[in-house]
């Protein structure tokens, strides 16, 4: 029996254990869900002995643990070690779910359940891919899996785990399963991500709610403030007014960017799937640019005062944002997360306080197209999907990709089989079962070429 009749031959089973798996709330950002992420890693741990690997353990961290696998076939054989995560963005606000998140519901071929893409559905592909290798005595490489529970949050433990672990990580090449391609009809292989800061800011008024009518037009109001103090930081053009800020922004060349817009992209159809009227962004960049060359700033929540039912005339003592910043080459999260927090600090009125709390960040990376991993997915592409993926570059964080190479030495490819239109970190986050499919028949193509071509 060959790799891909085994597949077929158990695509239901494949798709019933990620159904359990997206059973499982692994929310790493709320401590509630903690032994629901401790499961989850022991799901994959058990998933990973079952499929054949000789060594598996659950590495605790001091965060969610960290599972890792191998089956080494022949120590002269090239090694991949895949990069997974298990954990999950909250599934909050729960009633714009057509179906309950952690309850997973199969429509119009597709998987709709918080991680169905972003990671688990992405990250099985690998184990499953494993087992129908080993289970056909087609195994090419050998093989090292390390899954973590806390890449929603940052990853903060997994540097730790590392820098401490790079003999066990020894490998050849990094492979990756957590980005989109441009669509089924034309597959695409992540050369680039942006890195990121994110922030949460606090700004305090009067020492505690004060009622509206009395106090109103004579105290600072901290939400009117905060408001001000956030519309400040971008401009007319749509260009991020932190002084320093694109100091060190790596600026492509018009063939370059030619090169990029390339892609197949249909403006009207990226409206029409938003439900949006206009795209908005940096004057003098395209939209492809705009999310994949360019950095951004972002509020991903802004609170304070009365927002229960009904009305109460407060005017409050707190307001709260959390931002996001998308980071290009060659910028460091750390220097941006200094420039915003000065800046921020320094624009905010003498009627308020401002406190800021950086959260976590990463660094952008790009990944080079002339390795003999990035032939050996692209030979992948070509022979599973028909056609010869195009290069692009993705407009989210992986800040493992450089943490790689700069303590392993190792480069990644991005093989990833999402699509934009999945809904990740949103309500109703899908996943194609033809993308969970023929991802696993494509990973499994790329074990054979990368040891092929590594001769």
């Amino acid at each position: 029996m060959t790799t891909k009749e085994y597949i077929d031959n158990h695509q239901q089973r494949f798709i019933d254990e990620l159904l359990d798996l997206l059973r499982i709330p692994s929310v790493s950002a709320d401590g509630k869900f903690s032994n629901d992420v401790k499961k989850a890693a022991d799901y994959i741990k058990q998933r990973l002995e079952s499929a054949g690997a000789d060594i598996v353990e659950v590495c605790e961290t001091a965060g969610h643990p960290i599972v890792y696998g191998e089956k080494i076939i022949d120590p002269a054989l090239p090694t991949v070690l895949v990069y997974g995560h298990y954990d999950v963005q909250p599934a909050d606000p729960y009633e714009l779910w057509d179906s309950p998140p952690f309850e997973p519901v199969i429509k119009d071929e597709k998987i709709y359940a918080r991680g169905a893409c972003d990671d688990k559905g992405q990250m099985y592909m690998h184990i499953k891919a494993f087992e129908a290798m080993n289970a056909t005595n087609a195994q090419a490489c050998n093989l090292k899996f390390m899954i973590e529970g806390e890449e929603e949050v940052g990853s903060d433990n997994l540097e730790t785990f590392v820098r401490e672990n790079k003999e066990k990580l020894t490998a050849d090449v990094i492979l990756i399963s957590d980005t989109a391609i441009i669509s089924n009809d034309t597959p695409s292989i992540t050369v680039g991500l942006r890195g990121l800061s994110y922030m949460e800011v606090e700004v305090t008024g009067p020492s505690r709610d004060l009622h509206s009518g009395v106090y109103g037009g004579a105290v600072a109001n901290p939400i009117n403030v905060l408001c001000e103090m956030i519309a400040s930081l971008k401009d007319a053009n749509g260009h991020i007014t932190i002084p320093g800020f694109y100091d060190k922004v790596a600026e492509l060349s018009s063939d370059e960017r030619k090169a990029l817009n390339e892609a197949p992209f249909e403006l009207d159809e990226y409206r029409s799937d938003l439900d949006i009227n206009e795209v908005a962004g940096e004057n003098g960049f395209t939209t492809i640019e705009r999310t994949g060359i360019r950095p951004t700033l972002d509020v991903n929540g802004i609170w304070g005062g009365y927002i229960g039912e009904g009305a109460k005339t407060v005017l409050p003592s707190k307001a709260y944002a959390k931002i996001s910043m998308r980071l290009v080459p060659h910028q460091v999260s750390d220097e941006i997360t200094d420039l915003f927090t000065k800046h921020f600090e320094s624009i905010a009125p003498a009627s308020v306080k401002v406190n800021v709390k950086p959260h976590h960040g990463g660094e952008p990376a790009v990944t080079p197209t002339d390795s003999t991993a990035y032939a050996a997915a692209s030979a992948a592409f070509e022979k599973a999907w028909g056609k010869t993926p195009i290069p692009t570059r993705d407009g989210g964080s992986i800040p493992i990709v450089s943490l790689f190479k700069e303590v392993l030495g190792l480069d990644t490819v991005l093989m990833g089989f999402g699509l934009d239109s999945d809904a990740i970190h949103s309500p109703n986050e899908h996943y194609g079962l033809f993308n969970y499919m023929k991802g696993i028949e494509t990973i499994a193509l790329f074990h054979e070429n990368f040891a092929q071509l590594s001769k």
